[in-house]
């Protein structure tokens, strides 16, 4: 008999120390008594090892599912040593937070209140706690739809009556208004009136039959700036974002004070055309999964893919819950984009920023777009790939703040 061979004991053991940790079971195991021990052994054996060793679920769902459980019977005790464990253990705040708000419509508000009292008091425990997000007049975030058609998603932020310059972003192909967040957030702390949208066919706003053109999602940002009565705007777009951008200031110069056009394109060659067309074909055959690591590819570089899984895995969530239909249509519009022989109409002070390690809209790209802008600035983040916002949040920040002084 091989006494080195692990029986289910053993087993046990080893999954109940990766879920709860050592210093837990340790505890456990060597304060057993006459008692307790033979409970000990069948919680081991059984729990940890025939249910929490079964492969039909992941680790990560197994420790979501037993939060919302414990918080559905108001196990605190065990809602807290779990919660505890899956935040030292590596779980995504973000996925312990989306269990949580789960759990306040099916366990009850008063349920998911505890809860989530019991999770800042571990996160600050462990020195996790995250930023402050006051819900303050000019820090609360106020969400809306435009009253004209099709209806697009609006968020607010900033105060409502003067302040800065106001500024509109404008997001990415297949992303939505929270790509912004973060910045939204930093401009309404310097006294901006923010708009964020999500594009026809993306996130909360209508998707209307397709294909799109470009000077659709142009229309739709002219009615936008008009009914938010705030303009003229500084216009901020990246990729899709800036090309609706520049259809704006071009069309529409009464409504832009000033545009920083991001990682985008004024005009695609004809290979860049075909490319179009065979993820057009893709998602509509296949999808968007199917070209869901590809898009990760083109938005983010090598380096920032292995240094922020999380992040990454996000967006590609973020880009999975778009309206495929609706991505159809504006790859369309994008695809047809053709502004390049149009900018010099540009009268307003641009921006131009660009990643040097993006394949999507490379420097060149940027370069020639500048070039044909009266006055335009060029600005190159040498450790940024497509989503340079996402990347480079303190340059692109800095390269903003730096725009807006000069706008004025």
């Amino acid at each position: 008999m091989n006494h080195d061979r692990q029986d289910d004991f053993d087993r046990g053991v080893k999954n109940r120390r990766a879920v709860l940790g050592d210093a837990w079971v340790d505890k456990s195991l060597n304060n057993a008594t006459e008692f307790n021990a033979e409970f000990q052994s069948l919680i081991t054996r059984y729990a940890w090892n025939d249910i929490w060793g079964r492969p039909g679920l992941d680790q990560t769902t197994r420790r979501l599912l037993v939060l919302g459980m414990t918080m559905g019977l108001a196990r605190w005790e065990e809602f807290e040593l779990h919660c505890g464990a899956a935040i030292r253990g590596g779980v995504p705040l973000a996925m312990i937070k989306e269990t949580l708000m789960q759990g306040a419509i099916y366990c009850g508000v008063p349920a998911a209140n505890t809860a989530f009292k019991l999770t800042l008091d571990i996160l600050r425990q462990e020195g996790l706690l995250p930023a402050p997000q006051p819900l303050s007049a000019q820090a609360r975030v106020a969400t809306h739809h435009t009253f004209s058609q099709p209806q697009l998603a609006v968020a607010l932020q900033g105060p409502a009556d003067g302040g800065a310059t106001p500024v509109v972003l404008s997001h990415a192909l297949g992303l939505d208004l929270h790509m912004w967040d973060d910045l939204a957030a930093q401009l309404a702390g310097q006294r901006h009136p923010v708009l964020r949208y999500d594009h026809r066919g993306h996130g909360g706003s209508a998707v209307p039959v397709g294909p799109y053109t470009m000077n659709e999602l142009v229309d739709d940002a002219a009615r936008l700036v008009r009914e938010w009565g705030r303009g003229p705007v500084v216009w901020v777009g990246l990729s899709m974002g800036g090309m609706v951008g520049q259809g704006l200031a071009i069309r529409h110069p009464e409504l832009v004070k000033g545009v920083v056009l991001a990682n985008t394109a004024a005009q695609y060659p004809e290979a860049a055309k075909a490319m179009w067309a065979q993820r057009i074909a893709t998602v509509e055959s296949e999808g968007l999964g199917a070209i869901a690591d590809m898009v990760m590819e083109r938005y983010f570089s090598a380096a920032y893919r292995a240094r922020e899984p999380e992040a990454v895995a996000a967006f590609r969530a973020r880009l999975l819950r778009t309206d495929a239909a609706g991505y159809v249509a504006c790859c369309h519009a994008v695809a047809g984009v053709d502004w390049l022989d149009r900018l010099g109409q540009l009268r307003c002070p641009a921006l131009v920023i660009a990643g040097a390690q993006d394949v999507g809209a490379p420097v060149a790209m940027s370069q020639s777009m500048a070039e044909r802008i009266p006055g335009a600035e060029l600005v190159v983040f040498d450790e940024a790939s497509h989503l340079s916002v996402a990347e480079q949040p303190a340059l692109f920040a800095q390269a903003l703040q730096r725009f807006l002084a000069r706008v004025g």
